[in-house]
């Protein structure tokens, strides 16, 4: 089954290089790259157009010219830009496991989204991660990490990405299954039939709030936290703020009270459908 791998970057080449690394060392090979850029600047550029030489993975790269924090908007051009009929998001400051597109893609079934974890590393971390560390995998085992600088936490198992045990441990956990941005998956088909992401939405919840709508519309949500995961560098967040995350909310309640499927914000901005599906 051929994948689509989508994440968003902004500003933050140095993340997105050590990203698009991880993707290069999949074991499984039949996908794409599309990153999601939301206004970077010719660094950003330089970066994907030096690594589309560098690694066999095709990439498109869709740029929208910057407008504060859109993540919604460039994600739904990505959605209609991919080929695969499975897609699988992260973000471009996620390292992925060495089995991340493997995982997700044996794992998928019919009328179900994907619910994935991250472990997220401390800033000093973050940047001393080099090419080598990553493209031998070293930066997502647990104990070369415990062993440079990352302090125990239970939450590192992860990581390990174990079809048994991680099975077990997901059955176990009693953390809910949600849309996640840094490792969620599901079938293109079901995204367009939700209309996409919400462009009202800006920074706060808005992840959470497109996966309402898909498990409003009877999609199943499958906890694989302990199986299909990534590291998450550290960085600042600028671009979140009050005005957004009170909106955020507002939306995301509608959403649950109305068990609302489709938003009108999305990737076809017509109207939704009078009958009441929405």
């Amino acid at each position: 089954m051929f994948a689509s791998v989508i994440f968003t970057t902004y500003n933050h080449p140095r993340w997105l290089e050590k990203t698009l690394w991880g993707f290069s060392v999949q074991s499984y090979r039949d996908f794409e790259i599309i990153v999601a850029d939301d206004g970077s600047g010719q660094e950003t550029r330089n970066v994907v157009e030096s690594m589309k030489s560098k690694i066999d993975i095709p990439i498109q790269h869709l740029w929208q010219a910057d407008d504060g924090f859109q993540k919604c908007r460039i994600l739904n051009k990505a959605v209609v830009a991919s080929r695969g009929e499975y897609l699988i998001f992260t973000d471009g400051d996620c390292i992925p496991h060495p089995d991340f597109v493997k995982n997700h893609v044996e794992l998928a079934a019919e009328n179900t989204l994907l619910s994935g974890g991250y472990f997220k590393l401390p800033l000093e971390v973050s940047r001393a991660l080099g090419k080598q560390d990553i493209v031998n995998g070293n930066c997502t085992r647990p104990g070369w990490l415990l062993k440079h600088g990352v302090a125990f936490t239970p939450k590192i198992a992860k990581l390990f990405s174990h079809p048994v045990i991680g099975a077990i441990l997901d059955a176990l956990t009693i953390t809910r299954a949600t849309w996640n941005g840094h490792s969620s998956s599901t079938w293109k088909k079901h995204i367009l039939a939700v209309n996409g992401f919400d462009e009202r939405m800006q920074y706060g919840g808005q992840d959470r709030e497109f996966g309402e709508r898909l498990m409003n519309m009877g999609i199943k949500a499958r906890q694989v936290r302990y199986r299909c995961s990534c590291v998450h560098l550290d960085h600042g967040r600028g671009y979140a703020g009050p005005e957004s995350i009170a909106r955020n909310r507002s939306i995301r309640r509608h959403t649950r009270e109305n068990r609302i499927t489709r938003t009108e914000f999305g990737i076809d901005s017509s109207p939704a459908d009078p009958t009441g599906s929405s």
